[in-house]
């Protein structure tokens, strides 16, 4: 069996942007949320190898849900990709502080967030991701 993916992002063209990018990962099942608590619900239903979370969202921002997840025997030590208009230092200084795998700056290269998760995924370092 391959790997799972969870895609949280409230916009629908992002998540499909994301997705396609993926795509060329054989095995791969994406599962997408449409915000973080839509996240946090599915987070904690399944069973994901990696997540890739947006940070400005309605219900809950992607840091309160990565802190949750964080502190979630079960998703604690999957890596998570940010993928976010906030290219600020202090957030990214927050996201680091949350355990955050890679940051990626949108607008987003389909071919960077490819590697990104490829690397992560097979256990190596993103590499890619802006951290």
């Amino acid at each position: 069996m391959g790997h799972r993916v969870l895609i949280v992002e409230d916009s629908p063209t992002m998540r499909q942007l994301v997705a396609f990018a993926l795509r060329a990962i054989p095995d791969l099942q994406i599962t997408e949320a449409v915000d973080g608590l839509d996240g946090l619900k599915k987070a904690q239903a399944g069973n994901f190898d990696l997540a890739i979370v947006d940070i400005n969202m309605p219900l809950m921002d992607g840091l309160k849900l990565i802190g949750i997840l964080r502190q979630d025997p079960k998703n604690q030590r999957i890596p998570i990709v940010i993928i976010s208009t906030e290219g600020g230092v202090e957030t990214k200084r927050r996201a680091e502080a949350l355990g955050v795998n890679a940051y990626i700056t949108k607008p987003i290269l389909s071919g960077l967030v490819y590697k990104t998760v490829k690397a992560l995924l097979e256990g190596e370092e993103a590499g890619g991701g802006e951290k």
